[in-house]
C-alpha cells in the first residue's frame, strides 16, 4: 500500500494532483546529507549523478536538471524550433493548455492541435497535420507526445503507436519530443522499460515532482549537442542554480525507492473509480482507468462540478474541477486505500445533498 503523509482517516485527502506529494522522511534525510557544489559550473556531484542516471535510464547521451517540467518542455521547443515554426501535439496536451502559451511567447512557435483518441494520435493523423512547404505557411518542425496523456485520463501511449508516429516524423523531417510528466507511471502500468518509450525520440524529460514524490524538478535528456543548447536556454530563462544537489538527491532517492510503488497508486485509482461509479449520476470517463488519473463525469447528478468540489473540500477532500461537469482525482504516494474509500463516501454524500 502506498505511504501516506495524511495521517489517519481524519486527515486531509489531497486528490487534486500528484504534485501534492511531499518528501518522505527517508528522502528528506537523503537531501540533508547530499554532496553539493556549484551546479551551474558542473561541480555538484549529486546533480551530475542524477543527470547521468536519467540519461542512462532514457537511453540518451546527456541530461539537464531543471526546476520544472514546464521548463523542460519550453526549453525543448526553444532548441528544436525557430520563430514561425510549428509544433504538432495532441489536442488538450499540456503544452497547449497549461504552459501559458509559452511556445508562442518564448520561441515564436505555433502549436497545432491534432485530433486524437484520448491524447493518442496515429501515423495518418500526423501526416494530415504536417503542412506542405509554402512561403505563406508555418513550417512543421516538431512533434511532441505526452506520456501518459493527462487529459486523456492518464492514457498510456502504446509502444507500437509511438514507433509508427516516430517513423513517420523521421520520414517527414520532423524532430520528436516526449513530455514525460508521468512516463514512469506508463512504464510501471504497461511493464515497459522507460528507455523503450523514450528510444524513438530526440528529446524526453522525466518528472520528479509528481508520482515519484520529490519536492521539485524535472530532468531533460537528449544528445550532447541538444543539452549544450538547453544549458544556454536554462540560463536565459533564469533557471541556473547553485547547490542544487539537495534537490537532486531527492530524485536519486526516488529512482531507487519510489518507482515500483506507482503500481499501488494505479490500484488505488481503480478502486476509487469503482467506488465513484457506484454513486448515482457519476460516471468515470474515460474508463477503464489505466494509471493514477480518475476523471469523473457528474452531469448525471444535475449538479455543477464546482459545487460538488466545494462540498468535498468541507469534508477534507480536495479534487480538481476540469469543466462544468467534469472532475479529476489523482492518486499518489500520500493517498492510501482508506483515503480513497473516504473520498468515495464523501462524494456520495456530496451528491446526495444536491
Amino acid at each position: 500500500m502506498a505511504a501516506t503523509m495524511s495521517g489517519d482517516s481524519a486527515g486531509f485527502v489531497d486528490l487534486v494532483s500528484d504534485t501534492s506529494t511531499r518528501p518522505c522522511e527517508a528522502m528528506r534525510r537523503a537531501m540533508a546529507v547530499a554532496e553539493v557544489g556549484d551546479e551551474q559550473r558542473g561541480e555538484d556531484p549529486s546533480v551530475n549523478a542524477l543527470c547521468r542516471r536519467v540519461a542512462q535510464l532514457l537511453g540518451k547521451e546527456d541530461a539537464l536538471f531543471l526546476p520544472s517540467g514546464t521548463m523542460c518542455n519550453q526549453i525543448a521547443v526553444l532548441v528544436h524550433c525557430r520563430p514561425g515554426d510549428e509544433v504538432i501535439a495532441a489536442e488538450a496536451s499540456h503544452v497547449i493548455t497549461s504552459e501559458g502559451a509559452g511556445a508562442a511567447v518564448l520561441a515564436g512557435a505555433f502549436v497545432r492541435p491534432v485530433p486524437s483518441d484520448r491524447g493518442v494520435f496515429g501515423e495518418a493523423d500526423l501526416r494530415a497535420a504536417v503542412r506542405k512547404r509554402a512561403p505563406k505557411a508555418p513550417r512543421s518542425r516538431l512533434v511532441t507526445v505526452e506520456q501518459t496523456h493527462n487529459q486523456g485520463g492518464g492514457r498510456v501511449w502504446p509502444v507500437e503507436t509511438l514507433e509508427l508516429v516516430a517513423a513517420t516524423a523521421r520520414e517527414l523531417g520532423l524532430a520528436l519530443h516526449m513530455d514525460g510528466a508521468r512516463l514512469m507511471n506508463a512504464a510501471v502500468a504497461a511493464g515497459v522499460d522507460a528507455g523503450t518509450y523514450a528510444g524513438p525520440f530526440d528529446t524526453v524529460w522525466l518528472d520528479l515532482s509528481k508520482g515519484l514524490g520529490c519536492p521539485v524538478g524535472g530532468v531533460l535528456a537528449g544528445d550532447a549537442g541538444f543539452i549544450a543548447e538547453a544549458w544556454l536556454w536554462k540560463h536565459r530563462l533564469g533557471g541556473a542554480m547553485r547547490q542544487a544537489g539537495i534537490l537532486a538527491a531527492a530524485g536519486l532517492y526516488a529512482l531507487d525507492h519510489n518507482v515500483e510503488p506507482l503500481a499501488d497508486d494505479h490500484a488505488n485509482a481503480r478502486f476509487l473509480a469503482d467506488r465513484a461509479e457506484a454513486v448515482a449520476g457519476v460516471r468515470v470517463d474515460p474508463s477503464p482507468v489505466e494509471t493514477n488519473l480518475v476523471f469523473l463525469d457528474v452531469s448525471g447528478t444535475a449538479q455543477a462540478a464546482e459545487a460538488i468540489a466545494a462540498r468535498l473540500q468541507q469534508q477534507g477532500i480536495r479534487m480538481g474541477v476540469e469543466g462544468p461537469h467534469r472532475m479529476r482525482a489523482v492518486t499518489h504516494r500520500d493517498v492510501t486505500r482508506a483515503d480513497c474509500l473516504r473520498a468515495a463516501d464523501a462524494l456520495a454524500a456530496a451528491v446526495a445533498r444536491g
